[in-house]
């Protein structure tokens, strides 16, 4: 069995095999049964979709990788949840932003970092970062941040490996992406807290990065069928609300008791004569098809909007699913989407020193929004 170096918070570095620290990851969090190709989310469609994000496809322009990717490594921080360990107790590590300067989506998916800026006016991400990534050890459970409905459940290798999505109404939706197991199938209703999967780090970015960077949940949220950062609006929101409910982004604790926001859920609806011309904008004709043949009219609306922000060169427009939406708001409506068995909140990477993150402008708190510290 293969070893690396491992570079440890005390900086004495041992050598541990990859066995020893699978076995780690596994008796920590109590599944045993959970095994090494979830984690990594090795099915047999994994090398098809791998060589589509290295190469793209007539419309899926290839990945781009540089130098600059390398800010990715964290090697402490990663060998450290790699072996089932959480380097600050009970608080998930934000190892990566959203980021508000993206590169044009029609360029192709970008791991470099050429022009980031995230809520904060720092640069904690890379050009086509569109989440918010958790670090947290292989066999976490993931639970919904709000009441809702499972809406979908993908597994591509090329993005984001195993991922589940939930509806929470009113247009707003999230998912949990690089999962080791889904706990849920779509048309399941979910409560706030409840456990949907177990985290792990499937996806070809585990792969080529294994084990420098961390495994981590990438939690994307959208709002009016596009990708938005859950601690900021972007420029064009100034003064908005956060997505998180509370300033130190915890999680629900069920002492608290059913949380207000839940009270009047109701899925989101489709006018199905939009979904029809989105589908029509749907340039490839084999995923077209695809999903016209989805027999429920509702979640065929989903994965639409889920197509258009996962794969948006596939669109006549990258901001196709704004069609399916008319008025949304952004309300404080999310909790860490971690139990509260294991987690008390969240801290970011490059303020406990695991990350050097420049400032690169202008912050949320000049717009009004501010981190974890206050809302």
């Amino acid at each position: 069995m293969p070893s690396v170096a491992v570079c440890r918070l005390d900086g004495i570095h041992t050598p541990v095999t990859i066995a020893r620290m699978y076995r780690s990851i596994t008796q920590r969090h109590g599944h045993p049964d959970l095994r090494l190709r979830e984690i990594l989310g090795l099915t047999r469609d994994a090398p098809q979709q791998a060589w589509l994000a290295v190469r793209g496809d007539p419309l899926v322009p290839g990945s781009r990788v540089g130098l600059s990717s390398l800010r990715q490594f964290m090697p402490r921080l990663a060998v450290t949840t790699w072996r089932g360990k959480m380097p600050v107790p009970r608080y998930a590590i934000v190892a990566n932003l959203f980021n508000h300067t993206p590169t044009p989506p029609e360029a192709g998916w970008s791991v470099q970092v050429t022009q980031t800026r995230d809520f904060r006016g720092r640069g904690m991400t890379y050009d086509s970062h569109n989440g918010t990534d958790f670090a947290i050890p292989p066999g976490t459970p993931v639970v919904a941040a709000a009441a809702g409905l499972v809406v979908a459940k993908r597994n591509e290798y090329n993005r984001g490996g195993l991922k589940v999505f939930i509806d929470h109404g009113g247009g707003l939706l999230t998912s949990s992406n690089h999962l080791a197991r889904a706990l849920v199938e779509p048309g399941d209703r979910v409560q706030r807290g409840q456990t949907i999967a177990l985290s792990g780090y499937s996806g070809l970015d585990a792969l080529i990065s294994f084990p420098w960077v961390a495994p981590h949940v990438h939690y994307n949220v959208s709002l009016g069928g596009v990708l938005v950062d859950p601690f900021a609006p972007s420029v064009r929101e100034t003064g908005a609300p956060s997505l998180w409910r509370t300033a130190s982004l915890s999680p629900w604790r069920p002492e608290e008791g059913a949380a207000p926001e839940d009270a009047d859920f109701a899925a989101t609806t489709f006018d199905p004569a939009r979904v029809d011309a989105l589908l029509a904008e749907l340039r490839s004709s084999e995923r077209r098809a695809l999903l016209a043949a989805i027999a429920d009219p509702q979640q065929r609306a989903w994965e639409l909007v889920i197509e258009s922000f996962t794969y948006p060169a596939r669109f006549t427009s990258p901001t196709a699913g704004l069609a399916l939406f008319d008025d949304v708001k952004r309300r404080a409506t999310l909790d860490l989407p971690f139990s509260s068995s294991h987690f008390d909140g969240a801290v970011f990477a490059d303020d406990i020193g695991f990350r050097h993150a420049p400032a690169r402008g202008r912050s949320a708190s000049e717009t009004g929004n501010r981190p974890l510290d206050g809302q």
